[in-house]
């Protein structure tokens, strides 16, 4: 297949972007802020609710190498355009739940789906970008995801609820959203397949991925990973509660995490470039663990603006952290282009157990104390910045700006 010319890779890397925003994020970020109406409508106690907001993540657990493997065998363009039309169906199944069970299942299900979008997305670009700008390409396409985690938030609860008749008929709209990205990517996605003289083919997968196991920075920046996303994905779910519990208008409240995402949305891009241009990785990630870590442990003691200064303070690594945490697997020695999928696959794997089983152990600690789960989630921040520290820097030094226009492979 002929390898996509420089402006048919812009159109590619803006429906990636758009895929991240409408298919993965939007319907995603805005359980927590319906979860009041939701526990409300269904009798839920708070870690049910918890429950319910880590199955999506562990969902993924069990999909997330598979979504890489398939990636890598039948291209981002096909499994993009069926995980974006049946994460719209089941999605939107979401909406028809009658109990506790059937909304954990539903959201199960959207999970399974929902988990290979990411992981795709990403190996779509690393192949399309590949080289020097590939932290600037990552970047954009986790604006996408982080612009979507700041909408879900802000208009699901006190916008779209009101307007379309309740929280049913909102995961039923999105729904229908991400079904119509899906189409798009069957009517204009492309593959990259960009054979060079001398190109080498591939290591079959059965070979490849033994290989891949046994990669030891893989392992690490699984683990980094695994604390990290515990720790955002177990406050994320619980914050709007919190603050609603702490005399909080419910406005006020999904604002706060609609803000979280909105200063993480300013900072993706200049936190991309910046590792780009100084060619290191981990710096930009120690200095994101070191925020959350601070910010989580002072949440509990913070009121009013402290709370708004708090959260711009974590919030500004969000979606940075995890642009340049992938760009540092897709970089990490002995993993391949052909590959990346399956590589990113046993990474998402790995994280993903974090982000399933943080929230509900996070929010049982709210018994004891309602600002103690934000200090477990602190504390899983200190646990990923000891993992990343045995992980070997990838960066390029020195690395010269490139035109994105015509990024080198």
């Amino acid at each position: 297949m002929p390898r996509p010319s420089a402006s048919q890779r812009w159109h590619l890397l803006a429906l990636a972007a758009a895929t991240h925003t409408f298919a993965a994020a939007i319907p995603f970020s805005s359980m927590p802020v319906l979860f009041k109406e939701i526990s409300e409508d269904l009798g839920l106690n708070l870690v049910q609710v918890g429950a319910v907001w880590g199955s999506v993540n562990l969902a993924g657990v069990f999909v997330a190498l598979i979504a890489g493997l398939l990636g890598d065998r039948f291209g981002v363009r096909a499994v993009l355009g069926m995980a974006c039309l049946l994460g719209g169906v089941t999605g939107g199944l979401r909406g028809l739940s009658g109990d506790f069970v059937s909304l954990a299942l539903t959201v199960f299900a959207f999970g399974l789906v929902r988990s290979m979008i990411p992981i795709n997305v990403h190996k779509g670009v690393g192949i399309w970008f590949r080289g020097h700008n590939l932290g600037l390409a990552n970047g954009i396409v986790s604006m996408g995801m982080g612009l979507g985690l700041m909408v879900g938030p802000l208009i699901s609860a006190t916008i779209m609820s009101p307007w379309v008749g309740g929280w049913r008929n909102v995961l039923a709209l999105y729904g229908a959203v991400s079904v119509g990205i899906g189409m798009l990517w069957f009517l204009f996605g492309q593959e990259s397949v960009p054979p060079k003289p001398g190109y080498v083919s591939p290591v079959p997968l059965r070979q490849a991925l033994p290989t891949l196991l046994r990669i030891r920075g893989l392992w690490l920046m699984g683990l980094t990973l695994l604390f990290r996303m515990g720790s955002i994905m177990g406050m994320v779910g619980y914050l709007p509660l919190f603050l609603r519990g702490q005399g909080w208008a419910p406005a006020d409240a999904d604002g706060m995490l609609a803000g979280f995402f909105a200063a993480s949305i300013l900072a993706v891009l200049p936190l991309s470039v910046l590792s780009d241009r100084i060619g290191l990785r981990k710096p930009v990630l120690f200095a994101g663990l070191a925020a959350a870590t601070i910010g989580l442990g002072l949440l509990p003691l913070a009121d009013g603006i402290m709370v708004w200064i708090v959260m711009v303070l974590v919030g500004v690594f969000m979606d940075g952290f995890m642009a340049v945490s992938i760009t540092m697997v897709q970089e990490t020695a002995g993993v391949r282009a052909t590959h990346s999928g399956a590589a990113l696959g046993v990474v998402f794997t790995i994280s993903l157990l974090g982000a399933s089983l943080s929230p509900p152990s996070g929010n049982s600690l709210a018994s004891i104390s309602a600002g103690l789960p934000f200090l477990f989630w602190a504390g899983l921040s200190v646990l990923a910045a000891v993992t990343l520290a045995f992980a070997r820097e990838t960066g390029h030094p020195a690395s010269k700006t490139v035109d994105l226009r015509h990024p080198k492979n």
